[in-house]
């Protein structure tokens, strides 16, 4: 079993419109609704590649009940630990090729709930073969808490795959516990190594800075331009082919999916990376977020080019 964490999830709306006017009524007919958060992304993924996949973060109220049911329609395992706050909202107004976004804080976490959380995961490490762990952290919780959980995990070698930005990355990375494989973009790199512009040879530069040191797998995927990949002291160049992006959200998210279900199956070195990569492409081709064709995936690793730099 693959366990995904999702610690401040959300319920997802989109709302369509031809054109979105300020200080006016703005009338929608298509409204979408769907359990969001990054590490439901890579869950929906996972699930699509026939993983045996849980969830687990904190959910409450009734948009928490609406998480929970959508997740088990999809065959996804409920995990999660019920908290007295409301799970939050999280509204994308699509509008004349733009997107503008309103999300709410979410909960805040209180200290019987945290306990509730480190005893459901130390118990549910001990089943997952591996973990991820995605996006931001809720109100109340420290932000050492990704190292916490990170330190529970190494105790048990279930390696963990990281997806998160700017000082919650930065401080994790200082910690003694090292995840197995982190997952910046270019923009979340440049955070944490402090340099002005990101190019390519300032990926490759960073990528031997400190603070990457005792992780094993750090991928820098770099949208269409595909990525840089570190491991084993190798550094890869990967070009991903050129496609009709229907919506490239997610495809991070949809990296760490193929990541973990690469490496759930035994994959390493560049076939793991071609498996890993595919994903995000995939997602891109599709309009649904954290959504992937897997007819498309043998077409996708064959074009995808990994070469040692």
């Amino acid at each position: 079993m693959i366990l995904t964490i999702t610690l401040n999830p959300s319920v997802d709306m989109n709302y369509p419109l031809e054109t979105f006017t300020l200080d006016r009524v703005n009338r929608v007919m298509d409204v979408s609704k769907t359990a969001g958060g990054k590490g439901l992304n890579v869950a929906r993924v996972l699930r699509q590649l026939g993983e045996d996949v849980a969830a687990s973060g904190f959910l409450g109220g009734s948009l928490g009940e609406f998480i929970k049911q959508d997740i088990t329609r999809n065959g996804i395992h409920d995990y999660f630990v019920r908290i007295d706050g409301e799970t939050r909202n999280c509204i994308a107004i699509l509008h004349e090729g733009k997107q503008t976004e309103i999300l709410e804080a979410g909960p805040t976490i209180n200290e019987a709930e945290i306990h509730d959380f480190f005893a459901q995961f130390s118990e549910y490490v001990q089943k997952a073969r591996l973990i991820t762990m995605s996006g931001s952290l809720p109100q109340g919780l420290p932000d050492d808490f990704y190292t916490q959980l990170i330190k529970i995990a190494n105790r048990h070698d279930t390696p963990v795959l990281l997806d998160t930005k700017g000082e919650l990355l930065k401080k994790t990375l200082q910690a003694k516990h090292k995840p197995f494989l982190i997952k910046p973009n270019e923009d979340e790199l440049k955070d944490v190594s402090g340099v002005a512009t990101i190019d390519e040879q300032t990926v490759i530069d960073t990528l031997n800075a400190p603070v990457f040191t005792g992780v094993p797998w750090v991928v820098v995927t770099r949208g269409a331009k595909g990525a840089l990949i570190k491991t084993d002291d190798v550094l890869y160049k990967v070009t991903i082919p050129k496609v009709d992006a229907k919506n490239p959200v997610g495809s991070g998210d949809a990296v760490i999916a193929g990541f973990a279900a690469g490496l759930s199956r035994g994959m390493t070195g560049e076939a793991l990376i071609r498996f890993g990569l595919s994903m995000g492409v995939l997602n891109a081709m599709e309009e649904k977020t954290g959504q992937i064709n897997p007819d498309h995936l043998a077409w996708c690793q064959d074009e995808i080019r990994v070469e040692k730099r």
